[in-house]
């Protein structure tokens, strides 16, 4: 292995949800000391934000394309990022929110990167996740909570805890398997939406969920009953909560188990 080859180098940041607001200064300063930055964003401000800290920017959103399926998308956009690094470039790969969750190229190419050897490493952002703790007033540590990509969630038999949040993300996505579709689909989502009622009442209340992308936008929140889901807007960013159905069940067998060992205790 060629001395130059090992030059190269690959950072994936997150720069957060709100444009301008949810950078951290290490992700900045990471930014600004790149030799290239790859935007990942389809929000074209993110992009001329950017350039106000590196002036060379390149956009991963050339590799959409209207009928192309994103796993394709995904594999040329890490390539994409492996050439540079290949190149002996600094690079770094900043994606919206953070670059770890639901972000398929980061990963993919944090991975090749050091398989061939060249330093590769990642830095957190402030996710879709925590704006949604903040903007819902939800703390997970109370009732629990259970994540699942839409699609997933109905491809595969999941147990649903209902004493706990369960939070359904890309759900325009929702039984999308070509990886094609570009909004959301009312067939699947009732395909969903049929799923769900095996596990809560069609009047339980869920909510559709965005995190606003800059200061001048506001929280979409709103709060429906689970029968009319399908008949709802759904955008790319639109994140399905479904709040406890039911009360925590106590577990007597351990609390007396633990109540033993506290007996045992010395005074």
């Amino acid at each position: 292995m060629s001395e130059e080859k090992l030059k190269g180098s690959l950072t994936c940041v997150g720069v957060g949800i709100s444009i301008g607001a949810h950078i951290s200064p290490i992700v900045r300063t990471t930014i600004q000391s790149a030799d290239v930055v790859f935007a990942a964003s389809s929000d074209g401000l993110f992009e001329l934000w950017l350039q106000d800290i590196h002036p060379n920017v390149v956009s991963l959103q050339q590799y959409y394309a209207t009928g192309k399926s994103r796993k394709i998308s995904y594999q040329e956009m890490a390539d994409a990022l492996l050439n540079e690094v290949r190149n002996g470039k600094k690079v770094v790969g900043a994606f919206y929110g953070h670059p770890g969750v639901f972000v398929n190229p980061s990963h993919k190419a944090i991975k090749k990167a050091r398989d061939e050897g060249y330093e590769a490493k990642m830095l957190p952002g402030i996710s879709a996740e925590d704006c949604l703790y903040a903007d819902l007033g939800i703390d997970p540590g109370k009732y629990g909570c259970q994540h699942y990509e839409a699609s997933q969630f109905m491809f595969y038999k999941r147990i649903v805890d209902t004493s706990a949040y369960l939070i359904l993300w890309q759900l325009a996505f929702a039984g999308d398997n070509s990886h094609t579709i570009t909004k959301s689909d009312k067939r699947y989502l009732e395909i969903l939406k049929t799923l769900l009622l095996e596990h809560y009442s069609s009047q339980h209340h869920i909510i559709i969920y965005e995190a606003p992308t800059n200061e001048l936008n506001e929280i979409i929140k709103k709060t429906i009953p689970l029968a009319e889901l399908v008949e709802q807007t759904i955008s790319m960013k639109s994140t399905l909560i479904i709040p406890p159905a039911r009360e925590l069940t106590k577990n007597n067998l351990i609390h007396n188990q633990l109540k033993n060992i506290d007996l045992l205790q010395p005074i």
